[in-house]
């Protein structure tokens, strides 16, 4: 009899533990994230169809932005949270090219998947897409054009087309490009952080244009505070206007008339000394992250100064940048080097409600280092649409300046990288050439997605595509209405192209080196 006979045999994990391995892995890991891909596909293009998202609090979204999609949406399948993981990391990298991401990732594993049946080892899929990623590295080098303010305006369209701004497209693009010029000599790297957005909740969207400054809602204190100030000084004060209370309780015996006089004559001395000290600083218009207190109020409203209070953290933040004035914690020792400057300054009066504060715009400032897109229209939902395509407009400008390079869009660059894949995997005598066409045929998934989202035949988009850009010098993509033509206003930054492929890549890479799935839940 051997040893052991007869014994329990060891337990290492719970009954319902679930243990999957063999090329079953791959296949369900690679179903639940081409499902996942295949949710984003309808949304994707010039042409693509929007999703509405009703969430949980039980308001809803109606967007076609992938970023947004994806983090509305709440998964749970560890193949599903790995493409959430991919989508986020694109995001924060370059906020656009979220959609396009996931639908390449989609398209390599799908691909994948039928050399795995086909009994294809994994390694050799991976020693091949890497391959291709390498032979895609040296295209995009090669496709890649210096900016200029064409290309520039042409990325801004690219990455507003079909964010609910097709009504008003010339006027965003150049609106994103002036914006970001703007502070280009102040910021050495301007960023989309340096643009702040204001729903002016009027008008239509035709009616949007930039402010030199800042625009905030906050209640005015008085009517007959100043109002269209011109060349004005600006103070920036963190806290509050007013008398500081003491941090402990005590308690101050008065035992005459006199003593209450002198205790009052103190305080008002005390508020007088803070009013002042900014009168004399020379600010005629003064901002503070607090309140304001109603004697110094009515002191500066003696001297012709305008006070707003109450400005949260990041309206305090913005206004200093935008003026170039120093945000001030102590009043007493402000100093006319602290002060900013701005052309104009304007306050609209709305109806006293609740809900409804006054609009204040703060424009003309000379160099400013934050300046603010001013959204027009009255939907909140068309708005909040826009205000999403905006930032996505925003940051891709912004990477094509730091860049200097940008890529042909319309699927141009990724039907390039499709044939100089193909043509390289010729030269490969091993098994890794079939992942290498598998790599090519993936990248023609871009083109086929725009073709068919406008309603068209994607596969005879591709070929038709594909014998266009042969031995073709210019780049060839396809448009608005899903047909092959030359690319010339469709722009990317190289970035977010170069970062997306990488991130599909890499993703797909990491699933198929899952060969076991450990489940402790049996599922």
């Amino acid at each position: 009899m051997s040893d052991g006979a007869g014994q329990p045999p060891v337990v290492i994990v719970p009954e319902q533990t679930s243990i999957t391995s063999g090329t079953a892995v791959q296949e369900k890991l690679i179903t639940a994230a081409r499902v996942f891909s295949d949710l984003l596909k309808p949304t994707f293009g010039p042409r693509g169809l929007d999703k509405m998202l009703y969430k949980t609090n039980g308001t809803t979204a109606v967007t076609n932005d992938g970023a947004k999609i994806v983090a509305e949406l709440l998964v749970k399948h560890p193949a599903a949270k790995m493409m959430v993981s991919m989508a986020n990391t694109q995001e924060e990298n370059c906020g656009d090219g979220v959609t396009t991401t996931m639908l390449l990732c989609g398209a390599l594993l799908q691909e994948a998947n039928h050399l795995l049946r086909k009994g294809l080892h994994p390694l050799t899929l991976v020693e091949g897409f890497r391959k291709s990623l390498e032979v895609a590295e040296v295209q995009m080098e090669k496709d890649s054009q210096e900016i200029n303010e064409e290309r520039l305006l042409g990325v801004a369209e690219t990455a507003l087309t079909g964010k609910g701004t097709d009504g008003a497209l010339d006027l965003f693009s150049s609106i994103i490009v002036e914006a970001l010029t703007s502070i280009s000599e102040i910021q050495e790297q301007p960023k989309a952080e340096n643009i702040a957005m204001f729903k002016s909740k009027s008008g239509s969207i035709n009616d949007s244009k930039i402010i030199s400054g800042v625009a905030f809602r906050r209640r005015v204190l008085m009517d007959s505070l100043p109002n269209n100030l011109s060349k004005v000084k600006v103070a920036v004060i963190s806290g509050d206007i007013k008398i500081r209370k003491m941090t402990r309780t005590a308690e101050i015996q008065i035992t005459s008339a006199d003593q209450l006089d002198a205790f009052v004559d103190a305080e008002k001395r005390r508020k007088n000394a803070l009013g002042q000290s900014l009168i004399d600083s020379g600010a005629k218009l003064i901002l503070c992250g607090g309140e304001i207190d109603r004697d110094i109020l009515h002191h500066l409203f003696d001297e012709n100064i305008l006070a707003i209070g109450e400005l949260d953290s990041s309206e305090v933040e913005n206004a200093a940048a935008a003026t170039g004035a120093k945000v001030i914690d102590s009043i007493l020792d402000i100093g006319i080097e602290d002060l900013g400057f701005c052309g104009s300054v304007i306050w609209e009066r709305n109806e006293a409600s609740d809900m409804v504060e006054d609009v204040v715009r703060i424009d003309g400032c000379i160099n400013p280092g934050l300046v603010t897109i001013e959204v027009g229209g009255a939907g909140e939902i068309a708005t909040e649409e826009i205000i999403r395509g905006l930032h996505d407009g925003l940051r891709a400008v912004s990477l094509a300046m730091n860049d200097q390079e940008v890529l042909p869009g319309g699927g141009s660059i990724h039907i390039r990288i499709a044939q100089s894949v193909r043509t390289a995997s010729e030269s490969e005598p091993g098994r890794s050439r079939l992942a290498m066409d598998a790599f090519a045929r993936a990248m023609e998934t871009i083109p086929g997605a725009l073709v068919e989202n406008s309603g068209n035949d994607p596969l005879d988009g591709v070929l038709e595509l594909r014998a266009a850009t042969r031995n073709e010098e210019h780049f060839n993509g396809i448009n608005a209405e899903g047909h092959v033509s030359l690319i010339e206003r469709v722009w990317h930054p190289r970035s977010i192209i170069q970062e997306s492929l990488q991130s599909a890549c890499e993703t797909s890479i990491g699933m198929l080196r899952i060969d076991q799935v450990i489940s402790s839940r049996g599922d």
